[in-house]
C-alpha cells in the first residue's frame, strides 16, 4: 500500500508540474462541454425558404404566415419561377421551397382537394426529414383548421381529441438529452487519451528503467499510475454534473450515488484500455492515434449522437460490446428517467468484467525488463 501511495504521490506531483496538462484536465472539458451542448442538436431552426405562389389568395398568404409565424422557418424570398428559386439552393441561401398552384384555394373550398408542393434540398438527409416533418406538420394544421371553418354552421364534425405528455424530457429540450451523452464523451477522452500517454511517457524521458529495477511489483505500479487518473475523471464528471444541472437546468431524477458508483468501475475501464495501449506502444504519438482510433469508433457507435436503435443489426451487436454505449445508456436512464441500481445492474456487471480483463491485459503487457 505505501508503494502504491509513493507512485501515487510522484504521479500528480508530475500532473501539477506540467503546465501544459492542467488546462487540458480542467479547462478544456469545460470548454467542449458548453459548446458542444449547444452545438450538438438536432433540432434545426431558422430555415429560409422561398416562396412561389400563382394563387396569390387569402388562403396562400395565410399558409406562408403559418410558417413565419413558427419558430422554424424564415421566408427568404417570394417569385414567380421555381426555377429561379432553385437557384438558392446552389448559393445555399435556402433549404425549401414552397410551391403554391394556381387555384389553390378554389379548389380547396370547392372540392375540399388541393396541392401544393414541397421542393426540400436534400443534401443533408438527416435534415431533409426534419424540415419536411417540420412543414408537413404546419401544413396538416392549416388544413384541419380551414376544414373546420368550412363546416362552422354545419353540424359538428366528429374529432378525435388526443391529450398527449412528454415524459422525461416535457419540454423536448435536445440540450436535455444531449449533455448526459456529453459528459460520458469528456470523461471518456480525457481518462483515455491521459491513461494512454502514462506509461509511454516513462519510456520516452528514460525514467522507465529507473523504475524497473526497483522492486516495484507490476499489479502496483499499474495500480499507482491507474489511481490519479481515476480520481480526475471522477472529479470531472462531478463538476459536469454541477454545470449541467445549474446552467443548463438538466435534470437528476436518479440517485447520483448511483451514477458515481457505475462511473468507477466504468472508469476502470476506460483507464485500463488506456494503460493497455501505454504498455503496447513506444511513444505518446502512437498511443495518441491507437487511442484515438478506438475512441472514434466507440463513440460514434455509442449512441451518444445517433440512437443505437437506429443502426443496422450488425452495429447493434457491435454496440453491445461497446462501454461507451452501456455508460451513455445508463447515464440517461439514471438522469432522465429516474433509474435506480436495479435498473443498471447488467451495465454494472459488464463494467466489472471488462475492467478486470483490461487491467489484468495492462499488467500481465506490462514487462520489467527490455
Amino acid at each position: 500500500m505505501r508503494t502504491i501511495l509513493i507512485i501515487l504521490r510522484k504521479e500528480f506531483l508530475q500532473i501539477f508540474r506540467n503546465k501544459a496538462m492542467i488546462p487540458l484536465i480542467f479547462f478544456l472539458p469545460i470548454i467542449q462541454l458548453l459548446i458542444l451542448s449547444n452545438a450538438a442538436t438536432y433540432e434545426i431552426k431558422n430555415i429560409k425558404f422561398n416562396v412561389v405562389d400563382f394563387d396569390q389568395s387569402h388562403f396562400s398568404r395565410e399558409l406562408i404566415s403559418k410558417f413565419t409565424a413558427s419558430n422554424y422557418f424564415v421566408l427568404n424570398n417570394v417569385s414567380f419561377s421555381v426555377e429561379n428559386s432553385e437557384e438558392s439552393f446552389k448559393r445555399n441561401q435556402s433549404k425549401l421551397i414552397i410551391h403554391i398552384p394556381k387555384d389553390f384555394e378554389k379548389n380547396f373550398r370547392s372540392a375540399g382537394l388541393s396541392e401544393i408542393q414541397l421542393i426540400i434540398n436534400a443534401e443533408d438527409g438527416s435534415a431533409a426529414g426534419i424540415i419536411n416533418n417540420y412543414a408537413s406538420n404546419i401544413i396538416r394544421q392549416f388544413n384541419i383548421d380551414k376544414g373546420l371553418e368550412s363546416y362552422v354552421k354545419a353540424d359538428p364534425i366528429p374529432v378525435i381529441n388526443v391529450n398527449y405528455a412528454n415524459w422525461y424530457n416535457p419540454e423536448l429540450d435536445y440540450k436535455t438529452y444531449m449533455v448526459p451523452g456529453i459528459l460520458v464523451v469528456l470523461v471518456t477522452m480525457i481518462g483515455a487519451f491521459l491513461s494512454g500517454m502514462n506509461v509511454v511517457k516513462e519510456k520516452e524521458i528514460g525514467t522507465i528503467e529507473q523504475l524497473n529495477v526497483t522492486p516495484i511489483k507490476k499489479y502496483q505500479f499499474i495500480i499507482g499510475k491507474l489511481l490519479p487518473f481515476w480520481i480526475i475523471g471522477m472529479g470531472e464528471l462531478l463538476f459536469g454534473l454541477i454545470l449541467g444541472i445549474l446552467i443548463f437546468k438538466i435534470p437528476l431524477l436518479g440517485n447520483p450515488l448511483v451514477i458515481f458508483m457505475l462511473a468507477s468501475v466504468y472508469l476502470v475501464v476506460v483507464l485500463g484500455m488506456g494503460l493497455l495501449i501505454s504498455t503496447l506502444t513506444d511513444t505518446q504519438q502512437q498511443a495518441m492515434f491507437i487511442a484515438w482510433f478506438f475512441l472514434i469508433l466507440f463513440i460514434l457507435m455509442g449512441g451518444v449522437f445517433t440512437p443505437v436503435e437506429s443502426m443496422p443489426q450488425w452495429a447493434q451487436t457491435i454496440a453491445f460490446f461497446n462501454p461507451v454505449a452501456r455508460f451513455n445508456s445508463a447515464m440517461r436512464m439514471i438522469m432522465l428517467k429516474g433509474s435506480g441500481l436495479k435498473d443498471v445492474l447488467p451495465a454494472f456487471y459488464f463494467f466489472v468484467v471488462y475492467g478486470i480483463a483490461l487491467m489484468s491485459l495492462a499488467v500481465w503487457r506490462y514487462r520489467k525488463t527490455e
